[in-house]
């Protein structure tokens, strides 16, 4: 058994104009979101033993966010090529993955597309689809090993929005 933990990066700032998409931080609004995503993946025991994001700056400072709810959380490899991935690179990366737990976090469109590519059933929530910022959905795979991943064989366990916590 495998288990994904899928993360959009949380909301970021467009303060200021000066600063590349790249370079871009998370604002006080995905600040929050962030650390209310890290208290629920603590409260359903979904710690990763690997975790995948790209360099962005919003996806690195959600990680961060999210890690100082876990106990011991581990460092997060950084990948380029998970800035503004597509589906096929997603599942590329993921299938070089060797934790039992992988969370991943990226960027739209191609989260959103991945998800939907890699479950067997989309999970009966309106954002889905959409996969707004912060969105994070937990996903098992019956399989040994993430080489052996394939589309369409996930099960989702749970998937929310950051506002699912706050309303």
């Amino acid at each position: 058994m495998r288990r994904l933990i899928l993360i959009r990066h949380a909301k970021s700032s467009w303060s200021d104009a000066m600063l590349s998409d790249h370079d871009r931080p998370l604002n006080g609004r995905g600040r929050r979101a962030a650390d209310a995503i890290g208290g629920w993946l603590t409260d359903q025991k979904a710690k990763p033993d690997q975790v995948l994001c790209s360099t962005a700056t919003r996806t690195v400072e959600t990680w961060a966010r999210i890690a100082a709810a876990m106990m011991k959380p581990v460092e997060p490899k950084l990948l380029d090529t998970l800035y503004h991935a597509s589906p096929e690179d997603i599942l590329e990366k993921l299938r070089a993955a060797k934790g039992k737990t992988v969370a991943l976090v990226g960027h739209n469109p191609g989260l959103a597309a991945f998800a939907s590519l890699i479950v067997k059933e989309a999970p009966d929530h309106p954002k889905f689809a959409q996969y707004p910022t912060g969105a994070t959905m937990i996903a098992e795979f019956k399989i040994d090993d993430w080489t052996d991943l394939k589309k369409r064989s996930g099960r989702v366990r749970a998937f929310l929005v950051p506002r699912d916590l706050t309303d």
